[in-house]
């Protein structure tokens, strides 16, 4: 039981407690805590009552003024794609060749389709769309089917050799060493030689000069008699120092050897057509964007927009 007791000292009586000799004085709380203590009570009960804050069976209490943090962030989605829903009409109303024009738009559409490309593309093209070994690099200018924003459309909404889209882009190298058309040494003649035209192997070593004849009989016919390629059927710049697979003799062999046939998926399958727009404008603007034909002339060599079979 407790033993109360005055105080001497301070004349303020004792809570009745000791430990080891030492006792605690029963001061009262100043009246302000109190007072907002008090004023805490009362705002608890006013919340209760007002918003939802009492867990039942299924659900909670909902509160007089039927807040919810769920119908708060609906309204503001709602809010948002309202906004958003004019400047989409306005893109998807407008052909893509027209888009630079509008800069405005054009603008809207480029932040549109990076937060697309980080969604859909980032997986093989990487955060910074630099790519990576068989997946191809957007940020430069070399191209497979062209630059412009309607031939980036196109590829993204078709895809690359992708099963189910009559209009996929098609492309195939045949795989010489696998099936016997070239055998091993051809193969590494012909490699050392197509290594040259980037100046990666000397252009009169014994090998680069034995390929010479062997590219011209088996692979002038797509990537032309000087190796810079063809986006009439997606055969690569062999010409340049871009390389999709590898460029060291062993990479190039293999590519020979055994034709890559790379994939890309037919976004139009999944995505909305206005998406896919923005997506081009997005890659277009990432810096290796052309302008269309029609403006420039005669269309320049080539790219990776999609996975290539010889480079």
């Amino acid at each position: 039981m407790a033993d109360k007791r005055l105080d001497q000292a301070t004349g303020i009586e004792t809570v009745g407690h000791e430990w080891d000799g030492i006792e605690e004085l029963n001061t009262p709380l100043p009246r302000w805590w109190l007072y907002t203590f008090y004023a805490t009570i009362v705002f608890a009960i006013g919340y209760i009552v007002v918003y939802p804050a009492v867990p039942l069976a299924h659900s909670g209490t909902p509160g007089l003024w039927k807040w919810s943090s769920r119908g708060a962030l609906a309204a503001e989605t709602a809010s948002a794609e309202q906004a958003r829903a004019k400047t989409l009409a306005a893109i998807a109303a407008l052909p893509i060749e027209e888009l630079p024009g509008k800069p405005e738009l054009m603008q809207a559409a480029i932040a549109g389709g990076k937060a697309a490309f980080r969604v859909n593309c980032v997986q093989c093209h990487g955060s910074g769309a630099a790519g990576s070994k068989g997946y191809p690099n957007l940020n430069d200018d070399d191209w497979l089917w062209g630059g412009d924003l309607k031939a980036i459309e196109a590829t993204i909404t078709h895809g690359i050799r992708y099963p189910g889209d009559d209009t996929t882009r098609q492309s195939l190298m045949p795989s010489f060493g696998h099936d016997g058309i070239l055998p091993p040494g051809q193969v590494e003649d012909v490699a050392s030689y197509v290594r040259s035209l980037s100046g990666r192997v000397a252009p009169g070593s014994a090998a680069a000069l034995r390929g010479a004849g062997i590219f011209a009989a088996n692979c002038a016919v797509c990537h032309g008699p000087d190796g810079k390629g063809g986006r009439q059927v997606g055969a690569p710049n062999l010409a340049d120092a871009i390389w999709l697979y590898g460029g060291n003799q062993a990479d190039v062999v293999a590519s020979v050897t055994n034709a890559h046939a790379g994939v890309m998926p037919a976004w139009g399958q999944r995505l909305d057509p206005v998406t896919i727009k923005m997506l081009a404008t997005y890659v277009h603007s990432l810096g290796g964007g052309e302008k269309f034909a029609a403006e420039q002339g005669a269309a320049p060599a080539v790219d990776a927009t999609a996975p290539a079979a010889g480079q």
